[in-house]
């Protein structure tokens, strides 16, 4: 029976980490196409928060007790993943068209990645599990859109996201990280 339950927990894990590399590869390739960048984030974000339908909002860290210490937290974790922007030259916000865009998609990658994934890879074989599983798939799905010299900068943001999606048991923090990241990015 355990070894049933656990096939089951295996399969659940694989299932939500293949739904989600397909839509983040699809909405890479679609962003390829001119004029649907927009449009490529905004659905693959609402894509990738579906993968949370039937969970329950505190077992993918999302809840409002300290919410004010969640939201501070986020802040700082968004000063933290900014660094890499103000080492570079030039840097500036993105423009106004693409910016509701990039909230959709940092949203709908924080609940697939460090809410659901994270929730499944954990029950599944603990916080190491969750926290490795999690940053390696996360790293994989931008291997389309970001190019190779920047994507060891994206598996620091991620093992520092799912760090904090453990310690805090919180993926507010995240969130909002995230969020002040790809606008300024």
């Amino acid at each position: 029976m355990i070894s049933a339950l656990r096939a089951n927990l295996v399969v659940r894990a694989v299932v939500i980490g293949m739904y989600i590399l397909a839509v983040e590869w699809t909405r890479a390739l679609a962003m390829r196409w001119p004029g649907t960048a927009a449009a490529a984030l905004i659905l693959g974000g609402a894509a990738l928060t579906l993968v949370a339908v039937g969970w329950p909002a505190e077992r993918i860290g999302i809840g409002t007790s300290r919410l004010g210490l969640r939201i501070l937290g986020g802040l700082a974790l968004g000063a933290v993943l900014l660094l890499p922007a103000a080492a570079r030259s030039g840097g500036a916000l993105l423009p106004g068209g693409l910016a509701l865009a990039a909230i959709a998609v940092s949203i709908g990658e924080e609940v697939a990645f460090r809410g659901v994934l994270f929730a499944a890879l954990e029950q599944l074989g603990g916080a190491p599990v969750a926290v490795v599983g999690s940053t390696l798939l996360w790293t994989v799905a931008h291997l389309l859109s970001h190019p190779p010299e920047f994507l060891g900068a994206v598996a620091a943001a991620g093992l520092l996201l799912a760090m904090w999606r453990w310690a805090c048991k919180d993926l507010v923090g995240p969130i909002i990280g995230h969020v002040i990241a790809d606008l300024a990015l």
